[in-house]
């Protein structure tokens, strides 16, 4: 697998997203695009993008809001999608329907030569908090966009906010030891949750009139298809999944009875909602 060349710093990342990362989100990709859709539409109504721009979608993974950028600006706007993911990018490639206003990129946006001024908007569901050196990767990314182009972009904000992550987490930690923590700089899921640092880091990259909106909101495990379907997403995708890697079948199996223990009570017919918050962030280029 031809991996991309990226800024040295964010080598970890590159590996990380083509390895069982990147596959597990690419094989889950209809179910995962299902979960996060609630997330998806409200990042497209606050970016408000308009027939004949020019989208720029960073960490675009199998492409679900590329294509819809894509529908929104045509037909004589465009949307480009870049990520790092070899298979995510692949399956993006192969959902982008035929006519579509539409490319993709397999690079790192942090050192990508972007033609200047060349975009109307920049947009991301997610695919930004994983820069080793973000104000560097908005900074190049700035350049891309016109003097007049905009930002928008969808993070999670603190772990406690998002019990849809962590209650099953916190299930998977009697049998696992916790992961790492995370120091307040690295990259990962929750590295932009601090208004302050997310602050920070756009206004060194250039950015003006940066608004960080709280955006509170309930995801479905199972995405309609009951218990069972909820277990699976937290064992197959995000920190649950990484906890338990590494661990033997016993241990997996052990943690998935107790993942199962801990969802029934928020079993609604089939479905198994759970709180999330997300951070929309905006701002303008100059």
């Amino acid at each position: 697998m031809d991996t991309p060349a990226g800024h040295e710093r964010n080598a970890d990342q590159i590996a990380f997203w083509n390895g069982t990362a990147g596959q597990h989100w690419t094989d889950r990709q209809p179910m995962q695009d299902v979960l996060l859709a609630p997330v998806s539409q409200i990042l497209i109504d606050r970016a408000r993008a308009k027939a004949g721009e020019r989208i720029l979608d960073v960490g675009c993974g199998c492409g679900a809001t590329t294509i819809a950028f894509a529908e929104r600006v045509a037909p004589s706007g465009f949307a480009f999608g870049i990520d790092i993911s070899v298979p995510m990018l692949s399956r993006a490639r192969q959902l982008a329907p035929m006519g579509l206003p539409i490319d993709f990129a397999l690079a790192d946006a942090t050192i990508y030569p972007f033609d200047p001024s060349s975009f109307d908007l920049l947009a991301s569901r997610f695919g930004v908090m994983f820069f080793a050196e973000p104000a560097v990767s908005f900074a190049n990314l700035r350049r891309a966009l016109k003097p007049s182009g905009r930002l928008a972009f969808a993070c999670w904000r603190e772990p406690r906010e998002n019990s849809w992550m962590m209650t099953p987490l916190q299930a998977v930690y009697r049998h696992v030891p916790k992961l790492p923590q995370l120091g307040p700089e690295d990259p990962g899921p929750f590295a932009f949750a601090a208004e302050e640092r997310v602050q920070r880091i756009l206004g060194a990259a250039g950015f003006k009139q940066i608004a960080m909106e709280v955006c509170n909101l309930t995801l479905d495990l199972a995405i309609g298809r009951g218990l069972e379907a909820a277990v699976e997403t937290a064992l197959e995708i995000g920190p649950s999944s990484r906890a338990l890697q590494g661990h033997p079948q016993d241990v997996h199996a052990a943690a998935k009875s107790s993942i199962r223990e801990t969802l029934a009570p928020f079993v609604r017919g089939q479905a198994v909602p759970l709180p999330a918050s997300v951070w929309i962030v905006t701002a303008q280029a100059s």
